[in-house]
């Protein structure tokens, strides 16, 4: 049994991650921190989880919290997070960060997008935590940087065409909505009922937003050269849920190629990636409070573009669900455990 901490357990990642290691069957949650709660039960926070976890949220220094599990879950803001982590690598621990502090390889353009990094060293150490592709690194290493929501539903569904070299380059277009969760639990204006329902807008527009960086990061590894893309995020008035739709021209080997056949063998044998046939389309209803992403693409023959469409829960396999099965192939555990839960539907 190993014993698990979450530094920061009462925002919406935080208690996600509750909710999955609650009935985890090879893990004891042993602490859960919170500044705001502590005192307080998991219960009494989160009416969610009563009689499903007895847990105290507490506020402890790192020093006090080393002794109390073998590996950690930083779920806590970026700036935060490279506070913490580096005392719990020291003491041995292995870590999955929720933050972005620990996602981009190259300093510069980390502080570029957010501010100066105190533990640089660990950059190059870190591996990105997608294990559809990076699943050999993810189980040698002792820190994980889990990606952001907005980047795993763009770098699974346009990875394998990158790869292939069965794209132009120069020509995505990314649109993607996400729920208000992914603004985080803290009280905002912008994120009030009032604010947000019956409404539909964009946000950070004019390649802005800080998980451009990210995508680009990876969507240039993939693709084994520079990908600059344009990437325009949206509000949907729901709690959670992703859904990106992708444009791009497709090179001359791409018009020619089964694009189906590509999908569906790249991820036939990943639990949590679903490939879907001709003429259907992902929704975020699909995958609301799964670790799954669903994947779609259609040919526009008027234009030679291709269209993906993706969809993901933002806090599962964008966030906590996805933190846990890194969590799963950093310890020897089989990948998919605590994860396999259907869809909330309807």
């Amino acid at each position: 049994m190993l014993d698990v901490g979450i530094v920061g357990a009462s925002g919406y990642t935080g208690v996600e991650l509750v909710r999955i290691l609650a009935t985890h069957p090879q893990v004891r949650l042993t602490v859960a921190t919170s500044r705001q709660y502590a005192g307080k039960t998991i219960a009494e926070v989160f009416p969610s989880l009563n009689k499903r976890i007895d847990l105290c949220l507490e506020n402890h220094s790192v020093d006090e919290l080393i002794s109390r599990a073998d590996f950690f879950f930083a779920a806590v803001p970026h700036k935060t997070a490279m506070d913490i982590v580096p005392q719990l690598l020291a003491a041995g621990k292995k870590v999955v960060d929720l933050s972005a502090d620990y996602r981009l390889h190259d300093q510069a353009v980390y502080e570029k997008w957010y501010q100066p990094h105190s533990s640089p060293e660990l950059l190059a150490e870190a591996v990105y935590g997608l294990p559809e592709l990076y699943r050999e690194d993810i189980r040698r290493a002792r820190l994980v940087a889990n990606p952001g929501c907005y980047p795993t539903s763009v770098i699974l569904a346009l990875g394998p065409l990158l790869r292939a070299g069965f794209l132009e380059p120069t020509s995505i277009i990314i649109d993607s909505k996400s729920g208000t969760s992914g603004a985080g639990r803290a009280a905002s204006a912008a994120n009030l009922y009032c604010e947000v329902a019956d409404s539909f807008k964009a946000y950070k527009v004019g390649g802005t937003h800080r998980h451009i960086p990210e995508i680009e990061q990876e969507l240039s590894l993939a693709a084994k050269h520079d990908v600059r893309v344009s990437f325009t995020p949206h509000l949907l008035p729901l709690s959670r849920g992703i859904l990106s739709t992708i444009y791009a021209t497709l090179s001359e080997a791409g018009n020619n190629a089964d694009l189906h056949k590509l999908y569906n063998d790249i991820y036939a044998s990943e639990p949590f990636v679903r490939v879907l046939p001709a003429g259907q389309q992902p929704a975020t209803q699909h995958v609301r409070g799964s670790n799954c992403c669903d994947i779609a693409l259609e040919r526009d023959h008027r234009t030679g573009r291709i269209i993906i469409t993706s969809a993901i829960d933002n806090i599962g396999k964008g966030a906590s669900g996805q933190a846990v099965q890194n969590m799963n192939v950093m310890n020897g555990f089989a990948e998919e455990t605590g994860l396999m839960g259907a869809a909330f539907f309807p």
